[in-house]
């Protein structure tokens, strides 16, 4: 999984966003509910939605968006690898496969 975040850099830090935090929601947000979980069985919504890698990269924006939007940033995509070469991008609304 890789996120990206954009927006407007802070004046005195130069961040968009502070990784340290970044790092935090996404413990709090995706690692804790899906690590060591069989998503079809133990993680909503995937009792119920096939966990493809478009259906995950969905839930996870989903879960991360509203920890991260602020004025100044926002959630640019949410990118979930398959396979080493074969990934889904989600910018909030499509997801596209590569």
């Amino acid at each position: 999984m890789e996120v990206s975040v954009s927006g407007q850099p802070d004046a005195v830090t130069g961040m968009v966003m502070d990784l340290k935090d970044l790092k935090e929601i996404l413990d709090r947000e995706v690692v804790g509910p899906y690590d060591h979980r069989f998503l079809n069985y133990e993680t909503p919504p995937f009792d119920h939605v096939i966990p493809t890698a478009e259906n995950i990269a969905r839930d996870i924006w989903t879960r991360i968006e509203p920890n991260v939007g602020a004025a100044n940033r926002k959630l640019h995509a949410v990118r979930v690898y398959e396979t080493p070469d074969g990934f889904v991008d989600y910018f909030g609304e499509t997801p596209c496969s590569t």
